[in-house]
């Protein structure tokens, strides 16, 4: 068994694709229409068959205060593998992404938490 999919939160579909592949680097893999939403998934670039994220719509009216309460507690919503998290910080920090941890190391990984403009907050992570 292994992950084919998974989800993340945004309140603007169209926003969160620009930031997930201009800023972040994913690729688009499937945009289908569905009514005023869509079924959008983004992809590593360099895994274009793997794990698909899918950016889902907030409109349930539980998830809006579900992703309130993570913010809140500086919870991430997801947790992307990265090579190099100093290397990918000093990178989206000067796209002008907002980041609410700086990397910081915990014994083998160091993390990241950067905000990903839709309402979550995303951890990126380096296993040593």
């Amino acid at each position: 068994m292994k992950i084919h999919l998974t989800s993340v939160f945004v309140d603007d579909q169209e926003n969160a694709l620009r930031f997930y592949t201009d800023v972040l680097g994913f690729a688009k893999k499937h945009d289908v229409p569905l009514g005023a939403d869509r079924w959008l998934t983004v992809v590593s670039a360099d895994e274009p068959d793997g794990t698909e994220l899918l950016l889902e719509p907030d409109g349930h009216p539980a998830v809006k205060p579900y992703k309130t309460a993570l913010v809140e507690d500086g919870i991430p919503a997801a947790s992307f593998a990265v090579d190099d998290v100093q290397a990918e910080f000093d990178r989206l920090r000067g796209a002008g992404v907002r980041f609410t941890q700086e990397p910081l190391a915990m014994g083998p990984v160091t993390t990241a938490v950067l905000d990903d403009t839709c309402g979550n907050l995303i951890q990126i992570m380096q296993s040593e």
